[in-house]
């Protein structure tokens, strides 16, 4: 009778550790087999999904529908549906794709990330299971190994030898060693027990080595989708230990010899200079020239953090983090071509315009011979088209000079003339530039002297000229008989010149991009569009001499452009 309800027991809680082990591997696997699904079929598809990959998906999500088990499962679920429909809606506007792409894949994650969680849980409550149920047999055991003493000195091999292999199998399960098996021969309830036992083992083996499968499978996959990248990749972690490097990466680096990946980062610094100068960062987002066998080549480096989700129960300091950091990939593109490209179209530009300036120069000789009266009379008609033909001239003109300066800007030739001027003297160089054209127009210039102010050390030339270009542009846009400001202040050692002007102002969405090459505020038809060149040049100009640039502006209340340079 005791033996029945030792074995009872132990039947009982061996049960229920295998029911515990199915739960496991039934519901969660499915769901972690979905998400994977669908991750696959956002990775094999480009955007807009095909009708055969949205359909492929939304089998895969209403299958996931089906099997809710967990707490927040059902509202990422919810959101999962919610933004695959606006993926599948978004028609071809890449951002909305991109986006909606986004929002998938990140409820993708949450839902595969409570389902892991949950098979933790639960697997550190089939562990606790597996304790409470030594510590209970353990106490069962020794109790009926003191009642039945006398009855196991007769027969000690039939009770106590099942017994004590059943206590061990146990612990051995509770440390996670799966193949553990029990053997016994007889048909009894220790018969079902080790079949029981048997059975639970293999089923939790079986998910361990599937787990383990998958997660290897993904790790060969994506290194060798790293290997085969044409662009040079590193990871390191958070621990500075190099995480992987691709072919492109060694061969770029010179680390074709030894075994990287493993090695600390603060090591290969000091025996790779040019290693330790891509891990700094400070090249990010510019690129940067490496001599690869006596070629010159250029590289631009992108820096990624790697965020990885947080399985770990314990909030940190009372605030629980969905994502952890795991390193920083580092990620080399070869950009060579394009700035091949880039110094072709500028040498390109620059040859241009400085052939096109001798017959522009030519044919503005020419109108002013046939507008002088000596040559001969014009009649009014004659004498307009010559004024259209001198102000598309001069147009041109302007167009040419300030291509020259954007070659100059964009092949780094910017010669500066630093000297140091006083303010007056700069503003009284571009008021003389302007003052016809202001007469023209009868627009008064108001100009607050001040001679108090201290020197400031530019180039006088080129200074003046982006401050003309600002006042050409409020001459342009101002209405008439109206008053353009020019004010010249100090502060925190810079000296600040602004113009302002009374014209109809610039739209919020445009100032961001007024000072881009080529880009033209729109106009309604009055004023003439110029080359969309002034601005950008004069933003070089003025960095170039260790300046400041900007724009304030608001729609019927006029602009004021300003820029700031250092004092002496």
């Amino acid at each position: 009778m005791a033996v029945l309800f030792f074995g009872g027991i132990s039947l009982y809680y061996i049960q229920q550790i295998a029911d515990r082990s199915k739960n496991i591997l039934q519901n969660n696997y499915e769901t972690l087999s979905y998400t994977k699904a669908m991750r696959t079929v956002l990775d094999e598809n480009a955007l807009p999904l095909s009708t055969k990959a949205i359909a492929g998906f939304d089998t895969l999500l209403k299958r996931q529908e089906q099997n809710i088990t967990e707490p927040g499962e059902k509202q990422a679920t919810t959101q999962l549906r919610h933004y695959f429909t606006q993926l599948t809606s978004a028609g071809h506007i890449t951002f909305e794709l991109a986006n909606a792409e986004r929002q998938v894949r990140r409820q993708v994650r949450t839902i595969e990330s409570l389902n892991m969680q949950a098979i933790f849980k639960k697997n550190d409550r089939v562990a606790k299971q597996v304790n409470h149920a030594i510590l209970l047999l353990s106490l069962v055991g020794s109790f009926l190994f003191l009642v039945l003493f006398s009855f196991t000195v007769n027969f000690p091999e039939v009770i106590a030898g099942p017994l004590r292999v059943l206590i061990d199998g146990i612990r051995e399960i509770s440390q996670k060693n799966y193949s553990q098996r029990l053997h016994f021969t007889q048909n009894d309830e220790f018969g079902e027990l080790a079949s029981a036992f048997n059975t639970m083992a293999s089923r939790l083996n079986e998910w361990e080595n599937s787990n383990l499968a998958t997660v290897m499978s993904e790790k060969r996959r994506i290194e060798t989708i790293i290997e085969q990248m044409h662009d040079a990749i590193i990871g390191i972690s958070q621990t500075q230990e190099v995480l992987f490097m691709n072919d492109a990466a060694r061969n770029l680096l010179n680390l074709k010899d030894g075994k990287v990946v493993g090695q600390r980062a603060d090591g290969l610094i000091k025996s790779n200079d040019l290693f330790g100068y891509v891990v700094s960062g400070k090249t990010e987002g510019k690129p940067f020239k490496i001599v690869i066998n006596g070629k010159e080549s250029y590289f631009q480096l992108e820096r990624r953090e790697i965020v990885v989700p947080n399985l770990n129960n314990e909030p940190r300091e009372g605030i629980r983090t969905t994502g952890i950091p795991a390193g920083t990939v580092y990620v080399l593109k070869n950009v060579t071509e394009f700035k091949e490209r880039d110094e072709a179209k500028t040498n390109f530009i620059a040859t241009i315009s400085h052939e096109l300036k001798t017959p522009i120069a030519s044919i503005k000789m020419s109108i002013k011979l046939l507008k002088d009266e000596r040559i001969g009379q014009v009649n009014t008609e004659q004498q307009e088209l010559l004024e259209h033909i001198q102000e598309d001239n001069d147009r041109l003109l302007k167009i040419t000079s300030e291509l020259l300066n954007l070659s100059q800007v964009e092949t780094g030739n910017i010669q500066l003339n630093f000297v140091p001027v006083k303010p007056a003297q700069i503003v009284d160089y571009a008021l003389t530039a302007v003052r016809f054209q202001a007469e023209q127009k009868d627009v008064s210039i108001n100009y607050k002297r001040n001679e108090q102010l201290p020197a400031v050390q530019a180039d006088v030339e080129k200074t003046a000229w982006v401050l003309v270009n600002f006042l050409s542009n409020a001459l342009r846009y101002s209405p008439e008989r109206s008053t353009i400001v020019i004010q010249t202040v100090e502060y925190n050692g810079q000296i600040e010149f602004s113009v302002t002007d009374k014209g109809k102002g610039i739209d919020e969405q445009y100032q961001k991009r007024l000072f881009d090459r080529y880009f033209q505020v729109p106009t309604d038809g009055q004023n003439k569009a110029g080359s969309g060149l002034g601005l950008a040049i004069a933003k070089d100009f003025i960095e170039a001499q260790n300046g400041k640039i900007g724009v304030q502006s608001a729609v019927g209340e006029g602009s004021t452009f300003s820029f700031s340079l250092p004092v002496v």
